[in-house]
């Protein structure tokens, strides 16, 4: 399990380092095509920058006001509130903010720059359906989200993700805004950009689905390890694939946060497993199982 972790962590990163190749390619296309020269790189820099910040600071208010996430106090919810707390002492962290969804659909996701800046939230239709050992398990996974810096990857891949879209955007508009030239260098800079600018948003795609599974699997791993009771969070999983119901207020943006996939839990078909957020949730309850 411990080796799974590490593999993990660095396969991420090892996928940030390919997005960040990815934008200065296309930045340094654009800038060669519009005749500006390293300009392109260097915008492509300041608008990851600029984009970067504003996610660090403020994505995890833009997660869950989209999801029509309410804060509640210990007052309002004590089976949720006490569970989350017992968590973060666990780990060794400071309790998150805790959030309600009013929703049916059981689901849960956890967001944030740092452990000191979290927050989970899960749906009312989790809470009416996980008895307590299940909610454990999956607040577990939350938690590890938080402790892990899952929170803060992932902001970032998903930023990634719209820069590299936002520059192929500008890139095939350039084709369209200059004049034709028939000279064979920039003939080729044109094929070049054309497949880079066709191409980079799949390959972004697929790059954060690759991401995003990945963390999946290490925080049902890290999750494990704080309550000890592999076999909570698989019982969760399953109850939500039975219930294989969508969330009301899913959307793409942060579809890859939650614990499930928000629009279909229990993605069965191979094809549209290719392109889910969250890999398949048959392998998560097999993986959690070996470890009893």
């Amino acid at each position: 399990m411990y080796s799974q972790i590490d593999g993990n962590k660095r396969k991420t990163w090892f996928l940030i380092v390919l997005f960040t190749m990815m934008i200065i390619a296309l930045g340094w296309v654009l800038g060669e095509y519009a005749g500006a020269g390293n300009a392109g790189i260097l915008i492509a820099v300041i608008v990851t920058t600029i984009m970067n910040l504003i996610a660090f600071y403020k994505g995890d208010k833009v997660a869950l006001a989209s999801s029509g996430a309410k804060e509640i106090q210990k007052m309002d919810h004590p089976r949720l509130y006490r569970a989350v707390e017992n968590l973060a002492i666990t780990s060794g962290l400071q309790t998150p903010k805790i959030y309600v969804i009013q929703d049916p659909a059981a689901n849960a996701f956890a967001t944030g720059r740092d452990p000191q800046h979290a927050s989970v939230a899960v749906t009312t239709g989790l809470l009416d359906l996980m008895d307590d050992q299940e909610l454990e398990g999956v607040l577990a996974h939350e938690i590890s989200h938080i402790k892990n810096y899952d929170i803060r990857v992932m902001t970032v891949v998903v930023v990634l993700v719209g820069v590299v879209l936002l520059l192929s955007d500008w890139l095939l508009h350039s084709f369209f805004w200059r004049e034709r030239d028939d000279n064979q260098s920039n003939f080729i800079l044109l094929v070049i950009g054309l497949v880079l600018a066709l191409l980079s948003p799949v390959f972004a795609e697929l790059i954060k689905l690759a991401v995003s599974r990945s963390r999946e699997y290490l925080a049902d791993a890290s999750g494990c390890l704080l309550t000890r009771y592999p076999e909570g969070l698989a019982r969760a999983l399953q109850k939500i694939a039975d219930q294989d119901q969508a969330l009301k207020k899913a959307n793409h943006a942060t579809a890859h946060l939650f614990l499930a996939n928000p629009f279909d839990p229990n993605v069965t078909k191979k094809f549209e497993q290719l392109f889910s957020t969250h890999p398949p949730i048959e392998e998560r309850i097999k993986k959690l199982r070996n470890m009893l």
